[in-house]
C-alpha cells in the first residue's frame, strides 16, 4: 500500500505537480534534517545540505527505479550528500592508534551500551560520536538513531551488509576506547 502511494506520488511530481513534491518534502524532511545533521554537525551547514538532497532527489527522480523504497534511495543520496559535504569541509578528529582499537575485547565494547544507562557516559558518547569521522558518524545515526536494519544501512551506503556490521563493531569498539580514556585517546 505504502509503495503504491510512493509510486502515485512520484508520477505526480513528474507529472509537474510541485504540490505533491512539497507533501515528499514534509513527509521526509525531519528525517533527512536529522541524519545530515549527525553528519556535518553544524546547523547552518545541516540546513544546506537538506536543501541539497532535495534538490538531488527533484532533479533525480526520473532515475528511481523502485528496486528499494522511496525513503532508502532518499536517505541514500541524503547520506552521500552530507559524507561528501563533511569531508570537504575536514573538521578535527580523535586519531586512534590501530593497535589500541583492536586490543579492545568485544565484551569490553559491547558493555558500551550498558554505560549508555548514566547521564555521564551520555554526555562522553555524544562527545565521541560528534568526533568520529563523518561515514563513521552516518553509520551510527542509521543504525542506532533511526532503528534502520542492517540491509537497509548496506542499501544506503553502498557497502556490503558484511560490511556494515564490521564497521559498526569497530566503531563500537572505537568509541570504547574514546569513552574508556579520553584524555590519552590518540596515544
Amino acid at each position: 500500500m505504502r509503495q503504491q502511494l510512493e509510486y502515485e506520488l512520484i508520477e505526480r511530481i513528474a507529472g509537474g505537480d510541485t504540490e505533491a513534491f512539497a507533501v515528499l518534502v514534509d513527509r521526509y524532511a525531519h528525517t533527512v534534517h536529522a541524519l545530515v545533521a549527525r553528519i556535518v554537525v553544524t546547523a547552518e551547514d545541516a540546513e544546506e545540505v537538506t536543501q541539497d538532497v532535495f534538490l538531488k532527489v527533484f532533479d533525480n527522480l526520473s532515475r528511481f527505479d523502485g528496486r528499494s523504497s522511496l525513503s532508502t534511495w532518499l536517505y541514500r543520496i541524503a547520506y552521500n550528500t552530507a559524507v561528501s559535504h563533511a569531508r570537504r569541509r575536514r573538521r578535527p578528529t580523535c586519531p586512534i592508534d590501530e593497535r589500541r582499537i583492536t586490543a579492545v575485547r568485544d565484551d569490553e565494547a559491547d558493555r558500551l551500551e550498558e554505560m549508555v544507562e548514566q547521564q555521564q557516559a551520555l554526555d562522553a558518547l555524544a562527545a565521541a560520536i560528534e568526533a568520529l569521522e563523518a561515514d563513521e558518524r552516518a553509520l551510527v545515526t542509521l543504525r542506532y538513531y533511526d532503528d534502520r536494519p542492517i540491509a537497509e544501512c548496506a542499501e544506503i551506503t553502498g557497502l556490503t551488509e558484511a560490511n556494515v556490521k564490521v564497521r559498526l563493531h569497530r566503531i563500537r569498539k572505537k568509541l570504547f576506547v574514546m569513552i574508556k580514556t579520553p584524555a590519552d585517546a590518540d596515544k
